[in-house]
């Protein structure tokens, strides 16, 4: 995997293409394994979106996230099926033509036994000008790269799959670390403190999350930084806070 400068910041989106996950009848399970890949080698995932199968509006989210970071992964939309529209939106969003891609001809034809590479499984085939291939070593119909832009199949493991063949590819930055600290005591009496520790430490990123334990509120702060150093200076001044506060 491509080291990246430990000083800068490695960003990506996720688009999520799908009428199938807007209406329920399929439940993302991607967002969460991408997020968690991406944050182990270093990578930030600063915003997911989910739009329908219309071109439209799959061009218009592909430009604006591929202009404001580093990456944009995709999954959905590269089937067999006539509503699988995602390689030929992506292809509109760069301004290029698509067609049947004679490499990824050939890894299909390789695949299907004589006379079984229908027309509906050709389609498959079909990818836009000047983009690279992903591969998919699950059922073979290959993803594509383009520009910043990596397109990938909606099924998980498949795109699970398609992710591990790209992750060398990918330039990353320094991989965020986190500390835990558990307060027994409601999030209210840590607030304002809390306010005041992220001001001092802002290279960090200071959450508390309430919860409830044994009918008594409680809060668990994470501490979130890329220098280590940093981290355990403000996670001690956390857990000091704590410790007054319950004083």
């Amino acid at each position: 995997m491509a080291e990246g400068d430990a000083q800068n910041e490695v960003t990506a989106g996720f688009l999520v293409i799908g009428d199938e996950i807007l209406s329920g009848r399929t439940k993302d399970k991607n967002i969460g394994f991408l997020a968690d890949y991406l944050t182990a080698i270093g990578i930030d995932l600063c915003e997911v979106r989910i739009v329908p199968d219309i071109r439209e509006r799959i061009v218009e989210a592909v430009n604006e996230l591929r202009a404001r970071y580093t990456y944009i992964f995709t999954s959905g939309g590269i089937g067999p099926t006539h509503d699988d529209i995602t390689a030929d939106s992506i292809a509109a969003a760069f301004g290029v033509s698509i067609d049947v891609d004679p490499r990824a001809r050939a890894i299909l034809e390789a695949h299907y036994p004589p006379g079984q590479l229908t027309p509906a499984r050709l389609r498959m085939a079909r990818i836009p000008d000047g983009a690279d291939l992903i591969e998919n070593p699950v059922s073979k119909a290959p993803g594509f790269r383009i520009g910043n832009v990596h397109v990938m199949a909606g099924v998980p493991s498949i795109m699970q799959a398609m992710v591990d063949s790209i992750a060398p590819t990918l330039k990353t930055g320094a991989k965020m670390l986190s500390r835990t600290v558990d307060a027994d005591l409601p999030e209210s009496r840590l607030a304002e403190r809390l306010a005041e520790i992220q001001q001092a430490f802002p290279e960090t990123l200071i959450g508390s999350y309430p919860r409830t334990t044994d009918g008594r509120f409680t809060t668990q702060v994470v501490i979130r930084c890329r220098n280590e150093d940093s981290l355990e200076r403000a996670t001690s001044t956390v857990e000091e806070a704590v410790r007054q506060a319950l004083a």
